[in-house]
Order: C-alpha cells, then structure tokens, then sequence
C-alpha cells in the first residue's frame, strides 16, 4: 500500500496507516544497515536534489547517507556558492533545478511554508526537512521509531517534550504524529517558552521538570535554540538548567526507569548534564542511526509511488 501522498511536507493531518508504514518499512532499512554492505539498488536512476537554505549537520548527512545507501544520484545544493547570491528568486533556482529533470527536492528553510510552496511550482516528490518554527517530519519519525523500537510501542506511552516549544519545529511534528500513534503527549518548560493556546492541539502543560520525570515513560528534551535568541525568554542558562534541566539527582530522586530523546546538537550542562547525556537513560546515539532507516524508508516509499 502507497503513502497517500506524493509529498512529506509535515505529519499534521498525516494518516496513521502511514506513520505506521514508514515505521515498518524503516525496520526493513535498519536492517539493511547492520550488513557487511550497506546498500540497496531500490532508487538507482534517481536523482534527488538536498536544497538546504539552512545549516544543518545530522539532517543533511543523514538525507545524503540515505540517497547513497539507496543509489540514489545527489546533488547538494549550497546556498554559498549559488546563483541566489547574485540575486536569483527562489522560484527561479527551483526551476532551473527541475529544468534538469530531478525526481526529488529534500528542502530545510528558515521560512515555514516553503516545502508547500514548493508542491505548487516543482513536478517533484518534496521532502520537509524543517520548515521555519513549522514541521520536522523525519525527525519526529526518527524519534517515534527510536522509542517503539526500545519499549515495543508508542500506544499508551506517556511522553513529555522538554524545553523550548515556541522555536521548535521537532516539537509540533512529534505532537501531531504520537498523538496520532495513539500516545500521551505533554510539554514541560518556561511559560515563555510554551506557545498560547497550545493545549487546543490536545496535549497537557507542565510547568516543573520533577513532576514530568514522575509521570511519564519518556522525555524528548528539545535544544535551546541560543542561535534564534530563544534564550532571551530567561535570566540565564544556568537558571535554565537549574528548573529545567534533567540531571541525574533529578532521575535518581524519582527512581524509575525513563527513556530520554534528544535531537541534537546538545548543549551540555543546558538541556542535559553530561553524566545524563552519556547515560544508560538516553538513546541519542540511536536516534541518529535511525534517522537513516527513517529517511530510507521515506525516500524508498515516494519514490516507488506508482
């Protein structure tokens, strides 16, 4: 059965059959990645375009990764070195690139929106690789196939998404797709930092870091965005830390078994003390291995959409 759509441009309103696809065809792909060699012939003749308008170390790498363990043909598309430095409209560059018959745009913007955008000028399959403060699809992916693949499933689970909300574009993907995969979703963290209204989306508001330890199976700690100023919606990092970063006192004091995320890159002694960071709680390093899988198995399903 096909994805329902030709694009993965968020997880809003993204059926769960095909959340649930993606995980399960993600597991094939893990698969493939733990072999002496590491690749598939399923893209060759492909060619996929990564448009990234946005610094981006694990995403992109990950997105590259996948295309070669796919045989996919890449082209990297930097923004440095384009004609958008002599004064090219986006438009424009997303033409010329179709001009030279591509079948897929792997997009990261600052603007959110623009993977919509894109759907309306390209013929091409169009992936989200994180929109502005919109979406993150395959992080959020990522992230829903790390904790079914450690504890077995995501139905039921109680999970709670730490730190900064109102930046976070890994954030709202992760509420729309556990919610719809059937989990408990809360937030934790500065009342600055959680957007207005935010419990209309169906999720529950926690203001201290202690009582979401206590009652959830999982934290996804989200990185505080010191590059978008987020942190001027604070007196300091350290007090930052201090209310709401996970220590292992904090996970010692409620005693009980919790799975910690993190999307990285982390701030250390920020979101996460190093002895937490490097813990047997987290499953950081795991994440990144299966944002591969994840984004194997979303380029394999659009582009063998009949």
């Amino acid at each position: 059965m096909p994805l329902s759509s030709p694009h993965l441009l968020g997880l809003q309103g993204v059926p769960r059959e095909d959340i649930q696809l993606i995980l399960d065809t993600s597991t094939t792909f893990r698969e493939v990645l733990e072999r002496p060699i590491k690749k598939v012939p399923t893209l060759q003749g492909k060619t996929i375009v990564n448009l990234f308008y946005e610094n981006s170390t694990r995403t992109r790498l990950s997105f590259e990764l996948a295309q070669k363990r796919l045989s996919a043909d890449t082209i990297n598309f930097s923004t440095a070195s384009s004609s958008t430095k002599k004064g090219e409209t986006f438009k424009d560059t997303v033409r010329n690139i179709e001009a030279m018959k591509v079948d897929m745009i792997i997009v990261r913007h600052e603007s959110a929106g623009v993977p919509a955008y894109l759907t309306k000028i390209s013929k091409a399959n169009i992936i989200n690789a994180g929109d502005g403060r919109h979406e993150h699809p395959t992080q959020a992916l990522l992230d829903m196939y790390s904790i079914r693949e450690k504890l077995g499933k995501i139905e039921g689970l109680k999970v709670c998404i730490v730190g900064d909300i109102t930046h976070s574009r890994v954030a709202l993907s992760n509420i729309y797709g556990l919610i719809s995969m059937g989990a408990q979703v809360s937030v934790c963290g500065p009342s600055t930092m959680i957007p207005k209204d935010i419990e209309k989306l169906g999720v529950k508001v926690y203001n201290s870091i202690d009582k979401a330890i206590s009652e959830h199976d999982v934290l996804n700690v989200l990185r505080i965005q010191i590059e978008r100023k987020a942190n001027s919606t604070f007196p300091t990092l350290r007090e930052y830390h201090n209310y709401f970063g996970i220590t292992a006192e904090r996970l010692e004091k409620h005693n009980k078994e919790i799975l910690i995320l993190h999307p990285g890159p982390i701030n250390r002694g920020v979101e996460l003390s190093s002895e937490v960071a490097d813990g047997p709680y987290q499953i950081i390093l795991n994440q990144v291995t299966n944002g591969v899988a994840i984004r194997m198995a979303v380029l394999y399903l659009l582009g063998t959409r009949p």
